[in-house]
């Protein structure tokens, strides 16, 4: 009896250990809004005024994050990330996947972390962080037409990819991915990356490199085809590639960054050539109280296409208010001034590229909104 009672204890005991030993998170961000965008063209080429309700500045997302304990400094690790919009609940970026953004497992210890899956690159790892968009402003705040692919609501994960990831060395992070093409033409619609991150005290720095060739010629490579409510925004690229660097600094309540990235689409089909978008971005946010943030960002856009250049004058102001840690509500405008150079105009991103151009060389996206994190 007493040996019985002895063995029930130490599996219960057993049990109590490895499930300490390993956890399952839920987490998200529900983030409710209403846009007023103007001077949208219609069918008929006029300009209206549009207003909108669905997920705000941030994507509504869910997701599950988990690890075990393999012992030994070693771990087992995954994720796995739906978008949706809030405003009809159904899935987002248009992919028809149900894990949308993120679904990826792997392994973690002292030398750092490796994971296969659909999984974010470089750009979004190390350059965005340091950007209004990806940081505290959200989609509105991206780049024109998201070209650089900082701004992570949209389709901009990579298929297919195995990343390593650094452990962090005295504010030291580098890391990179490999996209297969998943094709028997290895080049075909695979993609890479690289890039580092350093902080000490207020200061962070970071920089990244990531290309894709030939995405869009096979349906299960490294990236989902770019297409948005009129067709292809851009084609169908020979090769993509993004470079960046960007700094941010904080002292007492506020912070302030720059960032510099380049966007070269090589060899587009449909007649579009070959694009090349320089983005200056500068940005601060000043938390007046605790809970009361104010944000600014102003981007600069140059681009050149086939002999032709256009360019972006981007304003964008918030203001954010937490009602608890987990809690807040927002209201925020972003004015974006354009030429008709290479045939674009103006337009603020959304999410999708070019989903909503304007009739005219200007136009606005004003948001107010609910946001809660859990």
């Amino acid at each position: 009896m007493n040996k019985t009672l002895i063995v029930a204890a130490a599996a219960a005991s057993f049990a109590t250990v490895a499930h300490a030993q390993s956890s399952v998170t839920l987490y998200g961000v529900l983030d409710a809004g209403i846009t007023y965008q103007s001077n949208v063209q219609t069918a008929s080429g006029q300009g209206k005024s549009r207003f909108s309700m669905g997920s705000g500045i941030d994507q509504s997302r869910f997701g599950l994050r988990g690890s075990e304990d393999l012992g030994g400094g070693l771990k087992a690790i995954f994720t796995l990330e739906s978008g949706f919009n809030i405003g009809n609940g159904k899935f987002a970026n248009g992919n028809g996947g149900m894990f949308n953004r993120q679904a990826f497992v792997g392994l973690s210890s002292q030398y750092g972390t490796v994971t296969l899956g659909k999984q974010y690159d470089a750009t979004q790892d190390f350059l965005a962080p340091l950007t209004a968009t990806g940081s505290w402003g959200g989609t509105y705040f991206a780049h024109p037409l998201n070209n650089d692919r900082l701004s992570t609501n949209g389709d901009v994960a990579l298929n297919n990819t195995i990343k390593y990831t650094s452990v962090n060395y005295a504010g030291l992070q580098f890391g990179g991915t490999y996209s297969f093409s998943n094709s028997t033409n290895f080049a075909n619609n695979r993609a890479y990356s690289a890039g580092l991150s350093y902080q000490y005290q207020g200061l962070k720095l970071g920089a990244a490199y990531s290309q894709a060739n030939n995405a869009g010629l096979s349906t299960s490579g490294a990236v989902n085809p770019t297409v948005d409510t009129n067709g292809n925004a851009f084609g169908i690229q020979g090769r993509t590639r993004t470079y960046g660097i960007a700094a941010a600094y904080a002292f007492g309540p506020a912070q302030v960054g720059a960032a510099w990235t380049q966007s070269r689409l090589d060899n587009q089909t449909n007649g579009l050539g070959t694009l090349r978008a320089d983005n200056y971005e500068v940005n601060a946010k000043y938390n007046l109280t605790p809970a009361l943030g104010l944000g600014a960002a102003y981007t600069y856009t140059n681009a050149k296409q086939n002999g032709n250049s256009t360019h972006w004058n981007q304003f964008g102001v918030q203001a954010d208010y937490f009602l608890s840690k987990r809690t807040d509500v927002y209201a925020q405008a972003v004015y974006q001034r354009g030429t008709k150079g290479a045939g674009l105009g103006a337009s603020i991103y959304n999410g999708n590229v070019n989903a909503y151009p304007s009739s005219k060389v200007s136009q606005t996206a004003a948001t107010v909104g609910l946001r809660h994190r859990f």
